[in-house]
């Protein structure tokens, strides 16, 4: 009896070492992690859960045995009877702590791994927005070489039909002179041919005088 007393401290005091790792990093606690994770491999779960059983039941009988013990009347209970049952409450209680010790060790070692599992997830979400924002960044500047070379294009095109509008211009205020010049033309046109026009009627008005005075002379 004492010796399991003796196990079940032992039991306790490693179980509560654990937990005490666990909550620090340390070179140790990655150790436990894998060897935990090796033990819920397999057939490891089935096995633990078989001695949990096993101490849950023996638990559970020693509490019934002190029920059965302190249910019996006062003057019937000896001094070995109450050194029994002070060892039997013990048992229990070491039991019972060894049992929801090793249900914290379970939870923080299932916790842990959700952290790294999470951890592992926000670092690779983490190289993905930074690749995204790699890849942005290489499509903005593209588009800013694009902008730049478009505007550079708008500036040339509007700097030549600049040029062709003051082409045309030129071209229009030419196009006005050669007018203006071949209205001048015309109206020096009209002038000289009425002039050509009155010198011909003075010709033929001095031809008739001419023939006229002729054809007195003959006769």
């Amino acid at each position: 009896m004492l010796a399991q007393v003796q196990l079940l401290f032992m039991v306790v005091f490693l179980e509560m070492a654990l937990i005490l790792l666990f909550l620090f990093r340390t070179p140790l606690r990655k150790l436990i992690i894998m060897t935990l994770d090796r033990v819920k491999r397999g057939s490891g779960p089935l096995v633990v859960k078989s001695v949990a059983a096993t101490v849950l039941v023996i638990m559970i009988y020693t509490v019934y045995s002190i029920k059965e013990l302190q249910s019996r009347p006062a003057d019937s209970v000896n001094p070995t009877d109450q050194i029994l049952l002070a060892h039997q409450i013990l048992e229990a209680a070491l039991m019972g702590f060894s049992l929801f010790l090793g249900l914290m060790i379970d939870r923080l070692h299932h916790y842990i791994r959700e952290l790294r599992l999470l951890r592992k997830t926000m670092e690779a979400v983490k190289k993905q927005d930074r690749a995204l924002d790699n890849s942005k960044n290489g499509e903005a500047s593209t588009l800013r070489d694009e902008i730049s070379s478009l505007r550079n294009k708008v500036k040339q095109l509007e700097s030549e039909s600049e040029a062709k509008e003051k082409e045309v211009q030129s071209q229009k205020a030419n196009s006005e002179s050669l007018k203006g010049q071949s209205e001048k033309l015309l109206l020096e046109y009209d002038r000289l041919l009425e002039e050509n026009q009155n010198l011909r009627s003075q010709l033929q008005s001095v031809d008739q005088t001419v023939s006229h005075s002729d054809s007195k002379k003959n006769t």
